[in-house]
């Protein structure tokens, strides 16, 4: 009887460690998340007013935004130590986030990166995380939904939504190939496979 007893209370503690454990880790992920929002705000606001300086220098607030046809690679400006490229906008989701130069997992958990391509080349891949603020909600995304990433120049080159793929976490070459101009991706719930929402380049009006 006294050995049901203990494996009872052994089983009511383990319980109890468990609820505790999943508890903690809730609050983490809740930390991290409102930590990594207000990291990419930051960041976001501090882009603008470079891209607002960046005009001015360069002709002024009401000199027309054209791509250089000659600019090969996208400008980078740094922000405490890491370089942005500019900024994404999907007015579907209600989410204007920065964009890093090059990716890592570090720099994942400020704001989304790119992971390889340029707009000039109309091969750009963005990664982040699936952190609430970030891009959790793309798997919202429909086909016809707007996208817009602004360049440190203030070009706006506009996308659409035109397909959503779950992609094997290990395919790197399907994430990679298709010649969409804009891919955008995250992992799912647990890291098991990947979001991938395939964009085309449009000339619509914002």
């Amino acid at each position: 009887m006294k050995k049901h007893n203990r494996l009872g209370i052994l089983f009511m503690v383990l319980g109890a460690l468990l609820v505790a454990a999943a508890i903690a880790l809730s609050l983490w992920n809740t930390y991290e998340d409102k930590r990594a929002g207000e990291a990419a705000e930051d960041a976001l606001q501090r882009i603008e007013e470079k891209i607002e300086l960046n005009r001015l220098n360069e002709g002024g607030l009401d000199a027309p935004l054209i791509p250089d046809p000659y600019q090969k690679e996208m400008k980078e400006v740094d922000i405490d130590g890491h370089l942005y490229i500019g900024y994404l906008s999907i007015p579907s989701l209600d989410l204007r986030l920065p964009v890093m130069t090059n990716w890592s997992y570090p720099q994942l958990r400020i704001s989304p990166c790119r992971y390889t391509g340029t707009v000039q080349n109309d091969d750009l891949v963005i990664a982040g995380h699936n952190y609430r603020r970030h891009f959790n909600r793309l798997k919202e995304l429909k086909p016809g939904d707007k996208v817009y990433f602004t360049d440190m120049d203030g070009v706006v080159t506009k996308y659409e939504v035109i397909e959503m793929e779950i992609v094997d976490p290990t395919s790197i070459e399907n994430m990679l190939n298709g010649n969409y101009d804009l891919t955008m991706f995250t992992c799912t719930y647990g890291g098991k496979s990947r979001v991938a929402v395939r964009c085309a380049r449009t000339k619509t009006a914002l």
